[in-house]
């Protein structure tokens, strides 16, 4: 999490939220970090609210297809990193019609109902050009027809203080009665980061690649001076087999790739890195960090479950530096 100037600790004490498609609690954590109340946060998957209830002390409430609008809180600001469906009737400007049938509706119905100040909602980098934008410009096109102005950018988590390449699509929808001006998004910290920085001093052996034929191009002294201080991408230094997907290596004194929620090849939902003389994949704290969560976030004591919720999650230092930016546009307080 981004390392806040104190002035912004309460910041927010008046205002509540609503958490939908919870996950593990990415958005909670950047709101509560201002000072806000999570009044409502709704998960359907098992798993994601057992992680949630171990670190929130509450347990979502269920699938947000069967709860009703109006039992839903009163909030300020609504968040949601919806799922990226395709919509039947893309772009024909049939409001909630347009919607059906995918999780979009449940946050624009909700939305219509309460009227809160804010929207918060983020997406893989991909939705932006969704069925040749047209998902894109139904989303806006539905959310202008409930009395909103929205303004959306995708934004990459390395610019952001973590060390992870992880581009998405982040959208704020301003009450168009409030806004006088166009919201402004962030442009980043000037933080430098690396893996190195987020590494655990020991993990265990099932972390490391014990294979043979690991195919490893690289610099055994290799350090930070030789890509120049603290490059804010990954660096690929070594590959197993061909090289695709999962079997690339990379420096520990680089940024990671993005941490993903399903595996693939032997770098699995994290990704390989060379440290300490050996190749490894990350472990779920070490991954936590990257999506910035705080150090007494508690993955899920299933590995393969705590690294999907984690690739599932939003990275929380974006949040931050979005909320920061409506709270300095006075568009929250």
């Amino acid at each position: 999490m981004l390392d806040l100037d104190q002035s912004y600790n309460s910041k927010l004490n008046g205002c509540s939220f609503i958490d939908l498609f919870a996950g593990i609690g990415g958005f909670r954590y950047a709101m509560e970090s201002f000072g806000a109340k999570c009044v409502f946060s709704s998960e359907w998957d098992k798993f994601a609210k057992e992680c949630y209830s171990e670190n929130f002390g509450e347990e979502p409430h269920g699938d947000i297809t069967l709860i009703p609008e109006e039992e839903v809180p009163q909030h300020d600001v609504l968040c949601a990193g919806f799922p990226c469906q395709a919509f039947s009737i893309s772009g024909n400007r049939r409001g909630f019609e347009d919607t059906r049938g995918t999780l979009f509706f449940d946050v624009v119905r909700i939305a219509k109902y309460h009227q809160p100040k804010v929207l918060l909602l983020e997406n893989v980098k991909n939705f932006e050009k969704h069925d040749d934008g047209k998902t894109l410009s139904t989303v806006l096109n539905v959310l202008e027809d409930i009395g909103y102005i929205s303004f959306h950018k995708v934004i990459n988590s390395s610019v952001f203080g973590v060390p992870q390449r992880r581009e998405r699509i982040y959208i704020v929808a301003l009450l168009e009665e409030r806004t006088d001006t166009p919201f402004q998004f962030p442009q980043g910290v000037d933080l430098k980061t690396n893996v190195h920085s987020i590494l655990e001093k020991e993990v265990s052996s099932d972390h490391y690649l014990q294979r043979d034929d690991i195919d490893i191009y690289k610099d055994p002294n290799i350090s930070p001076d030789l890509f120049g201080n603290f490059p804010q991408r990954p660096l690929q230094i070594g590959k197993v087999n061909k090289g695709g997907q999962g079997e690339r290596i990379y420096s520990e004194f680089g940024h990671a790739v993005t941490q993903a929620a399903t595996t693939g090849g032997p770098g699995g939902s994290t990704g390989l890195y060379y440290v300490d003389g050996k190749v490894r994949k990350l472990s779920p704290k070490e991954s936590s960090r990257l999506q910035g969560f705080p150090e007494e976030f508690k993955p899920h004591p299933r590995r393969a479950q705590a690294l999907k919720q984690i690739g599932n999650s939003v990275a929380i230092n974006v949040l931050q530096g979005i909320i920061q930016q409506l709270i300095d546009m006075e568009f929250l307080e």
